[in-house]
């Protein structure tokens, strides 16, 4: 019988992998397998090291990988796939391979970079410490990537189809509709990714891309992310908030220190800072970038503008690229980089990785943490056990590159950002299906969200809702 297997994001929010097999041997050797995703495992350390592990299924021998959208915890994993054997088609929207272009290279980069310096500092537990890929192995895996457009349907193989329908979640995000045609019957399969805001741009102001996600969908089985199952999106404007804190932060000479995840929420928070400084609601202090990754995005997003929204495009008509605005600059080299934290007077650091798991961002709040003039402001998702979320909670202390720093930096944070729909948008996204799925498996959430979302769905909707669990394998 035909299935689906749960190889990442189920028990997480991180490592979607969801294995679909169209064999009818029972051992699935003789089937199609094709993988929705390939993401990297990111948060807690029993996560985290399943990174390292080979894949359950053979990398060999899985024909193809359809993905989503371009965000490291669904195609962080594409490369290591690669390294273990895969050979087959990466299929995607043209302008989530763009992304991919940028993401894949600097995740590879940037875990080079970690092991020099664990290596060199000797901060590791391993001898010599290790990347998971290299840029060049990053860069290799990117020949096997195949646009498809939206809407386009693609023939995988006799008995697989799919095409990619808008998931209003990032530039280029996509839900999957596969369909299986099995012993004559023909099997629709829907698998959500990660979806997008419901809402307008006045309650949803961190949003780049058009509203969504498509409406009116039926499928016989849904696969749906659940990060927001239970929690509700504040819909209060917060450019007011976000003012106050950064001229009260200036005012006491200190800097304001922003994660931002490089796709789409710090090109956004971007154009944000500078209508406020414009508007005269904050000082015009000067502003870092300090991410390649997200430099390089600035120029895929100008390229695709026709999928933003029509604020965005207003904001990219009134003030052009940010690469170009004074005051702003875009730190590309470690040098550059390294300039930034000998400014002894107040600024604005957006730096990534946004849940403070890697990248340039280390080395500013290690800097800044323990002066409480500064202020770090998370904009984004915090995944339990990450950097992140330690800071955010109200942790005295954080462990950085293996050193205890003391965290006294005034800290605040703004969920209007997220680009996840939220309960009520996902209620008000499921109620517009044409037809009721049989079963609703929900992934990608931590287990509190899942199973509030589940409680929520199954009394709102009378739906059938389970909580997909890890390396389970589910009858289609």
């Amino acid at each position: 019988m035909a299935y689906i297997q749960f190889l990442g994001a189920a028990g997480t929010v991180t490592g979607s992998k969801h294995l679909v097999n169209t064999s009818s041997d029972g051992d699935g050797i003789a089937g199609f397998q094709l993988l929705i995703d390939c993401g990297m495992f990111q948060g807690a350390k029993e996560w985290r090291e399943r990174n390292w592990q080979p894949t359950p299924v053979p990398a060999s021998g899985i024909d193809a990988v359809i993905l989503t959208h371009a965000h490291l915890d669904h195609c962080g994993w594409i490369p290591r796939l690669v390294r273990e054997g895969f050979r087959g088609p990466i299929y995607a929207t043209s302008s989530t391979i763009d992304l991919c272009g940028i993401i894949l290279p600097d995740s590879g980069h940037l875990q080079e970079e970690d092991a020099r310096f664990y290596n060199r500092h000797k901060k590791s537990k391993h001898d010599p410490a290790l990347p998971l890929y290299t840029l060049d192995e990053a860069q290799d895996s990117l020949q096997q990537f195949r646009p498809v457009e939206f809407e386009e349907s693609r023939q995988l193989s006799p008995e697989v189809s799919f095409r990619f329908v808008p998931a209003a979640h990032i530039l280029g995000s996509a839900m999957v509709e596969l369909t299986l045609n099995l012993n004559g019957q023909a099997k629709r399969l829907l698998f959500s990714g990660d979806i997008g805001r419901m809402r307008d741009q006045n309650s949803a102001p961190g949003k780049v891309v058009r509203s969504g996600p498509t409406e009116g969908e039926t499928a016989d089985l849904l696969v749906m992310e659940s990060t927001y199952g239970n929690r509700q999106h504040p819909t209060d404007d917060p450019r007011p908030k976000l003012a106050e804190i950064i001229r009260a932060t200036a005012q006491r000479g200190g800097s304001v220190i922003v994660p931002a995840f490089a796709v789409e929420r710090t090109q956004k928070f971007l154009f944000m800072i500078k209508e406020l400084m414009e508007s005269g609601q904050i000082p015009r202090i000067p502003v870092y970038c300090d991410s390649p990754m997200a430099i390089k995005a600035v120029e895929v997003f100008l390229k695709h503008s026709d999928e933003c929204n029509d604020d965005t495009c207003r904001l990219i008509k009134q003030y052009g690229s940010p690469l170009q605005w004074p005051g702003f600059t875009f730190a590309l080299t470690p040098e550059d980089s390294k300039k930034i934290n000998n400014a002894t007077f107040p600024v604005i650091i957006v730096s990534s990785s946004g849940m403070v798991t890697g990248g340039r961002i280390l080395h500013h709040l290690m800097q800044r943490l323990p002066d409480p003039r500064n202020t770090v402001i998370f904009i984004g998702f915090q995944a339990p056990g990450t950097r992140g979320a330690t800071i955010k909670s109200g942790a005295p202390e954080v462990r950085i590159f293996s050193e205890t720093v003391a965290i006294r930096a005034q800290i605040a944070t703004f969920e209007q950002f997220s680009d996840h729909a939220d309960t009520p948008e996902l209620l008000e996204w499921l109620r517009s299906f044409s037809e009721t799925p049989a079963t609703t498996y929900l992934v990608h959430g931590e287990p509190a969200a899942s199973s509030q979302l589940r409680d929520t769905l199954t009394k709102e909707l009378r739906w059938n809702v389970q909580v997909a669990e890890w390396m389970e394998k589910v009858i289609v």
